[in-house]
């Protein structure tokens, strides 16, 4: 009983735990009530929007703002599924490259360890700026208005690198890669089938982090490309957005123009529908992968 009892004493919940969960509480709070007010913003109707203002309780609902974004219909179904493969051949390609750099890094027994180390640095202290990345992409490898330029220049980053590097050293034992080399397994196969297995936690956070930044990209596709089948995602809701500015700053825009926006242009809501459509997927996505990119983010950070 003593015994039973001392276990529930220490499951006690003191005053310093209450006080850091209200602290974490408020700033969850904090954090999310941007996100909330956008969505909600979404569905505000646009007259309302601009005599008071953006609200939590918007005193008249609408889907204006929607609309004038869905109304681009099958483009922005080919936008989507431009940006989709992009984000998933790219992540895929770049975990593979990078973990296999990462591995190669971390063998003790590898002459240009070192070598190949300080060379990933150098990306990451120098760069050759926008302009000559044009000019080398777009005339040395002529890979003008080519979906390889939305997954090329993000595939590999030094920052990723050092993480699966960390991961690797300190989290997988150098004995284990060892012990398979004496049993005969090669590179290729101590790889594939004992490290690459280990290193999920750190894979799926780095592979989290690629997909947000292949998401979110919209620099590229401005720079490098040119057809309507092309455009991710980003770069079309842009695209909508000046095309709805357009409109309302230029006076000579047609009556018919602005009639197919439903006699109304909406401003900011339409603006709000656009941020959703964005980042709806990330949001859905993040929960089935945050305990993987915290692990795999901490593990690997602290020497064992």
């Amino acid at each position: 009983m003593a015994k039973k009892y001392s276990v529930t004493a220490s499951r006690k919940i003191g005053p310093g735990q209450i006080v850091l969960a209200f602290c974490v509480l408020l700033f969850t709070v904090f954090c999310f009530a941007p996100v909330l007010l956008v969505f909600i913003s979404s569905f505000a109707d646009e007259t309302y929007i601009v005599q008071h203002g953006f609200s939590f309780f918007p005193g008249k609902w609408s889907t204006f703002g929607f609309n004038s974004v869905l109304r681009y219909g099958n483009k922005l179904l080919v936008s989507y599924g431009v940006t989709i493969f992009v984000t998933v051949v790219g992540t895929f390609l770049g975990l593979l490259m990078m973990s296999m750099y990462a591995y190669s890094i971390s063998r003790h027994d590898f002459k240009l360890s070192k070598f190949l180390s300080i060379f990933l640095l150098i990306p990451m202290l120098f760069n050759g700026g926008q302009l000559s990345g044009y000019l080398i992409f777009t005339g040395t490898y002529g890979l003008k208005d080519s979906l390889l330029l939305l997954i090329l220049p993000l595939c590999v980053t030094t920052m990723n690198c050092i993480i699966l590097r960390t991961y690797i050293a300190n989290s997988i034992p150098y004995e284990l890669m060892e012990a398979a080399t004496i049993d005969g397994a090669g590179d290729y196969r101590t790889f594939f089938q004992i490290t690459l297995p280990l290193m999920k936690p750190s894979l799926a956070a780095v592979g989290f982090m690629m997909a947000t930044a292949y998401w979110n990209d919209w620099q590229n596709a401005l720079l490098y490309i040119t057809s309507d089948n092309k455009k991710p995602l980003q770069l079309l809701l842009i695209n909508i957005q000046k095309s709805i500015e357009f409109l309302l700053n230029n006076s000579n825009v047609p009556a018919s123009a602005r009639a197919a926006m439903g006699g109304t242009i909406p401003q900011y809501s339409a603006t709000m529908a656009t941020v959703v459509v964005v980042i709806g997927p990330i949001m859905i996505v993040y929960p089935f992968f945050q305990k993987y990119f915290v692990k795999g983010l901490t593990v690997g950070s602290v020497k064992g």
